[in-house]
């Protein structure tokens, strides 16, 4: 189930929206235009906003901008527009998607499943999660490394490559692979910049520069 904001200028819409959404068991929240919308969300929280575009004292797109200012709510944008610069705009104001009207209510409730379910999913993968390992400590959401209880400073693609490493613990990770999954795709350099970070996070790292094995021909495994 989530909780859902329907703001709409339209009684029609959201009783439509409401009669679908309470089927799939959904809690629906009602607002007649942008800015009531933004009120009720510095008061409430959401797990999806079904936004319009069009509306009295305050478009979707404003409202959208300033909800994003303090909460980062799934946006569904709703238009009667299907115009490309209005879909590029939404997306660039941070909507998470955009359902032209009219609207099938069935698609609707699809699409609210989908952007609800992936947030949730980002939410779970997010929780607060540490690997420690005798004197180690990798702290994710918190961003930190700690040896023998001293944090250590590391410069951000150090941080990047060691968390990867240790979220993938045990498994042998070719050059090809780290480079790509830590430095990106478009990444035009060579693998020194690779053996240059490993050394720099062995240093940093001290007696427990163990974990950090070279796989000679393959690449690297933090072996814990």
């Amino acid at each position: 189930m989530s909780r859902i904001l329907v703001v709409d200028d339209e009684e029609k819409i959201r009783t439509i929206i409401r009669k679908y959404a309470e089927y799939e068991g959904h809690e629906i929240v009602e607002a007649e235009d942008g800015q009531e919308a933004v009120e009720i969300c510095k008061m409430q929280d959401f797990d999806v906003i079904v936004l319009d575009v069009m509306m009295p004292k305050m478009d979707g797109f404003t409202a959208c901008s300033l909800i994003r200012k303090h909460k980062q709510i799934p946006v569904i944008m709703l238009s009667a527009r299907g115009e490309e610069y209005d879909r590029i705009h939404g997306f660039e104001t941070g909507v998470d998607d955009y359902v032209v009207k009219p609207f099938s209510p069935k698609e609707l409730m699809m699409r609210i499943k989908v952007v609800a379910g992936r947030t949730q999913k980002s939410t779970q993968e997010n929780r607060h999660e540490i690997f420690a390992k005798e004197g180690l400590c990798v702290d994710f959401t918190g961003r930190t490394v700690s040896v023998d209880g001293e944090r250590i400073n590391l410069s951000p693609k150090e941080y990047d490559l060691l968390f990867y490493m240790v979220k993938n613990r045990n498994i042998a990770l070719e050059r090809s692979k780290l480079i790509t999954e830590v430095w990106g795709y478009d990444y035009y350099g060579d693998d020194r910049t690779l053996d240059t970070h490993v050394k720099l996070l062995r240093n940093s790292l001290g007696k427990y520069r163990k974990f950090l094995v070279t796989l000679r021909g393959v690449g690297y495994r933090f072996e814990a």
